[in-house]
């Protein structure tokens, strides 16, 4: 009898297995979705950095973009040219001169060349700080407390002398830093020479005001703008037209970048070879040794 029951049991559970694998087999065709080939070549030809620099979640959905035509072949910051060519080349079409995207940031003071500044003992993010007045004079600049630094997967970002400057050479672009950013003084620009000139200020107040906060923001003087059509003053601040940017029109801003009275007119990118050559006789520093201490002993508790 036991047998019997055991043979009744593996029977059906044999029965069911059969009818429920047809079924299933039915299901995987009848409500199967037609992947277009060319997505997953744009998958493979894209870095896989999912980073969203293309203003998509990740490398996936910006393929089916593609291949969709909503977006052009050139929107991926991180694969640049070569990624552009390739993927124009699977989906046929032309794809125009493209410029890796890089970050500017619009301010160039240190810490030293900030007034007004005053303790702050609050969470140690740019986010927080943004949040309270009276940090330093200037409620424009870089509030130096490396929240683009800490948004930077590739290690791009670093804060000295809380000023974040950007390494270019391990930068690729991502905007990651710009959305980091609570004062939005990092902008992601069209690099189309390695080294671009820059306005490195973002104070929007009269020359006066801007006096008395910093000792290197932009005044508003229109010198830059008088010297080359690059410039446009507006809102008391210099701004670059990088519609009108070429190497050719770069050999007439050099009197405008001469003529700033507060220097702000700023080459920013990968070291030319000038620059190379200028530091080649510098020595290098020896170890660098961790100091053994936490920034909290520091830290002067007041209550």
């Amino acid at each position: 009898m036991t047998w019997i029951t055991v043979g009744i049991s593996a029977g059906t559970l044999f029965a069911m297995a059969v009818v429920l694998s047809y079924i299933l087999g039915w299901a995987n065709k009848a409500f199967e979705i037609e992947v277009d080939p060319r997505v997953e070549a744009c998958i493979h030809a894209l870095p896989g950095a999912n980073c969203g620099g293309c203003g998509y979640v990740g490398c996936g959905d910006y393929a089916e973009a593609v291949v969709a035509g909503t977006v052009n072949v050139d929107k991926c910051t991180v694969g640049g040219e070569n990624c552009a060519k390739a993927l124009a080349e699977i989906l046929g079409v032309k794809v125009e001169q493209t410029f890796p995207f890089r970050p500017i940031i619009h301010c160039g003071a240190t810490y030293s060349e900030r007034l007004g500044r005053s303790p702050y003992l609050g969470e140690r993010k740019c986010g927080s700080a943004n949040l309270v007045s009276g940090i330093q004079g200037c409620t424009y600049g870089c509030l130096g407390f490396g929240d683009c630094a800490t948004a930077c997967a590739f290690d791009a970002i670093t804060v000295v002398d809380g000023l974040a400057v950007v390494d270019y050479e391990k930068c690729v672009g991502c905007g990651a830093c710009a959305k980091a950013c609570p004062r939005r003084i990092i902008t992601i620009n069209p690099f189309k020479t390695e080294r671009m000139l820059a306005v490195t200020c973002s104070n929007l107040d009269s020359g006066p005001e801007v006096r008395k906060v910093c000792t290197v923001g932009c005044i508003g003087c229109k010198a830059c703008e008088k010297s080359s059509g690059l410039f446009k003053v507006q809102n008391n601040l210099s701004s670059i037209d990088y519609d009108k940017y070429s190497l050719n029109i770069l050999d007439n801003v050099e009197l405008a970048v001469k003529k700033c009275p507060r220097k702000r007119l700023v080459f920013v990118g990968k070291p030319s070879s000038e620059d190379m050559a200028q530091v080649a006789d510098q020595e290098l520093p020896g170890l660098i040794r961790a100091e053994g201490k936490s920034t909290v002993e520091e830290l002067k508790w007041r209550g």
